[in-house]
């Protein structure tokens, strides 16, 4: 009775043998017609995305080093490497187990596809394959590329005639088309290894730490083994198993010639040598450290310049940065040197940004807070450097106002008037503040030593706030608020989240002169910027974290970058940079300058809000620009105090923009500024010396 079982099952083996054979070699036979022409259907579609052979690979983001900082990929961790940058004995060792006749054969092999039927059918089920190399390359094409749903994926593994046929159809195309070193290269990039690993290259990594063209024998044998079942031969939960498979590739190897036999035992005898632990990096800006703020921020400018998350996750790019880690390190000490990482309720944060007439680069992008997921802790990943934060830049804007200003005559040797006190109708309402009428902006200065007047450069260093609530009066809110959406806060010309209008027209609408207090929240990174345009003649170039995208192939991938452009004349960001200069050493930055020896030439600016919850600097020279911000982050701000800096009440609070932000940018800034270049100093233009006498001589 088994016997007659066992030849029903032979029976039906060779007629489907027959009828693989019939479907490969006519496209419609018999009862087959069916299964074959749907097979003929797909075959093509497949053959030709299969001769094409793109898989998803690992994006690399690097600094300016070319160092990596992140890695970026979607389900499937690979990195693509050509034929001579696998190991030999990786490719002997996979054809020595997987398909000892891959050389001869023509993508299918017969002998063994008969073999298998007559001992699965024997056996009463399926005991053996009989796929090649060349099959295997198309299943997991098919399974890991092609099929992107769940009935997909079922589809390409269903063991079907109708599947098989066509496996064997394009297989039988595939050998035609590409010759067997590429198809080996190809199956040894895609298939998985375990542990997050597809391909060779990632697998040589994960377990050895090495590049697949360095594999030895044992290491090539034992991941040779694994392509059998990447998930039950896990060294790491399966070294006996695992052992045991390598150690029969490592037999087989012998028997089919490929390493003398002696080799194969001296290799038996030695244990796996993996490492310690999987050697997985981590997915996207997380595993960049105190990096993920500038890869985050690299990430959302790609986005805008045309390159989704998608390429990202999957195209294989690498990602070439402005990021100069040595500027980076300096800058991270910098902050957390004056504002530790741990500080209750207080960040600290700076961006150092390359002035450039064709380009502002992005050199370092920190905060004091730690980078990461862990809030107990005061870890974040929420973007501070490149996000509107705090209550406002304070005084920094007056420079928006001088600019606006000199536009209409102003020079920076013009007098400008610093009465005690200001009461303006039509420019606000500061309803509520002592004294102050109804429907009246009131002002007043941060304290009583000023003079009664100053030049413009030396009111620009004591930054009494009435002389500039008088100039914007004079000047125009309009012109100002444009002035500082042209010189680098474009932010302010969009309508931001949870908003109906934008931060400029609120301004401009309400014709309100606090806009030269800067009393509204800053993106840091647009301020520094505000720096670069000024150093680099008047030229606005977007803050750029990229230098350039290359694909899988090292072409060269299109970025998107908004146009340079001219704002304002070149004299006047000369002379604006000129009046500013006099800060670092006579005005609000000098006793920070001194502390740190500076003597280079700077233009600066501080700025202290009302109440102390938000205070700023911004600092640039020709080669280098930057703003730092000290705001409160717990989303309740508080006032602050200096020396220690901390939380205090408004009545004591005394944190002022020449303190801790000032001190944190010199402390970032000096041990790198005499590597960015040669410092000079800005001149200050005739035209712009003496004004026209718009806003009154003395």
């Amino acid at each position: 009775m088994r016997r007659l079982r066992t030849l029903a099952w032979l029976g039906g083996t060779c007629v489907l043998a027959g009828a693989l054979v019939a479907g490969v070699l006519f496209p419609v036979v018999g009862g087959l017609g069916l299964v074959t022409t749907t097979v003929s259907a797909s075959v093509d579609s497949v053959s030709t995305d299969l001769q094409t052979g793109t898989v998803a690979q690992t994006s690399t983001m690097l600094d300016s080093t070319g160092k990596p900082i992140a890695y970026f990929w979607g389900d499937q961790r690979r990195t693509e490497v050509a034929s001579d940058k696998i190991s030999r004995a990786m490719k002997l060792a996979v054809v020595s187990i997987e398909d000892k006749r891959f050389y001869s054969n023509d993508g299918v092999d017969w002998r063994g596809t008969l073999r298998a039927a007559v001992t699965n059918a024997t056996a009463g089920s399926t005991q053996q394959g009989a796929s090649t190399i060349t099959q295997q390359y198309v299943k997991n094409y098919e399974l890991l590329v092609l099929a992107t749903t769940s009935a997909e994926q079922s589809a390409a593994t269903a063991d079907t005639a109708a599947r098989k046929i066509r496996d064997v159809r394009v297989a039988l195309t595939l050998d035609q088309k590409l010759g067997k070193d590429e198809i080996l290269t190809r199956y040894l990039n895609l298939v998985p290894f375990g542990n997050g690993a597809y391909g060779i290259q990632a697998a040589a990594q994960t377990y050895f730490g090495i590049n697949a063209v360095d594999l030895t024998v044992p290491q090539s044998a034992m991941l040779a083994g694994m392509v059998q079942s990447s998930s039950a031969l896990n060294p790491y939960t399966n070294v006996q198993g695992v052992t045991e498979r390598r150690n029969t590739v490592l037999d087989t190897m012998a028997a089919n010639g490929v390493i003398p036999p002696s080799d194969a035992d001296a290799a038996k005898a030695t244990p796996l040598g993996v490492l310690a632990e999987a050697a997985s990096p981590s997915n996207g800006c997380i595993g960049a450290g105190d990096n993920g703020f500038f890869c985050d921020y690299a990430l959302q400018y790609l986005a805008t310049a045309g390159i989704s998350q998608q390429q990202v996750d999957t195209g294989g790019l690498t990602i070439h940065t402005t990021l100069d880690p040595t500027v980076q390190a300096s800058t991270k000490a910098g902050l957390v040197r004056q504002a530790p990482a741990d500080l209750d309720g207080i960040a600290n944060v700076l961006d150092v940004v390359q002035p450039g007439t064709t380009a502002h680069k992005v050199l370092a992008m920190a905060s004091s807070r730690t980078y990461g997921l862990d809030a107990a802790r005061h870890e974040t990943v929420l973007g501070q450097p490149y996000s509107l934060e705090g209550d406002g830049a304070g005084s920094v804007f007056k420079i928006f106002t001088t600019a606006a200003a000199m536009e209409k005559g102003l020079g920076i040797n013009d007098v400008l008037d610093t009465p005690a006190q200001l009461q303006l109708k039509g420019f606000g309402d500061s309803a509520g503040s002592p004294g102050c009428p109804a429907k009246t902006y009131c002002v007043q200065n941060y304290s009583s030593h000023y003079k009664t007047s100053y030049p413009v450069w030396d009111a620009l260093a004591q930054s009494p706030n009435t002389a500039f609530v008088k100039l914007i009066s004079e000047v125009g809110v309009a012109p100002t608020v444009d002035m500082a959406v042209k010189l680098g806060m474009r932010s302010y010309g969009v309508v931001q989240p949870g908003r109906t209008t934008s931060i400029a027209d609120t301004f401009k609408n309400g014709n309100q002169a606090s806009f030269t207090l800067g009393v509204t929240p800053v993106n840091p990174v647009e301020l520094s910027n505000v720096g670069a345009t000024l150093a680099s003649g008047g030229t606005w170039c977007p803050p750029t974290p990229v230098d350039g995208v290359t694909d899988s192939t090292g072409a060269a991938v299109t970025v998107n970058q908004q146009a340079c452009e001219r704002v304002v004349d070149p004299d006047l960001a000369s002379s604006l940079a000129n009046g500013l200069s006099h800060d670092p050493v006579s005005g609000t930055a000098a006793g920070a300058a001194k502390t740190v020896g500076w003597t280079l030439p700077l233009s600066s600016k501080t700025g202290t809000t009302n109440a102390e919850k938000s205070d700023a600097f911004l600092g640039f020279t020709n080669t280098v620009a930057g703003a730092d911000i000290i705001f409160d982050d717990s989303g309740s701000p508080r006032s602050m105090c200096t020396s220690p800096l901390r939380h205090c009440p408004s009545a004591t609070a005394d944190l002022t923009g020449g303190a801790e932000p000032a001190r944190s940018w010199f402390d970032a800034v000096s041990p790198v500024v005499g590597g960015l270049g040669a410092v000079t100093a800005p001149v200050l233009a005739p035209r712009y010396a003496t004004g026209n006498g718009a806003f009154g001589q003395p």
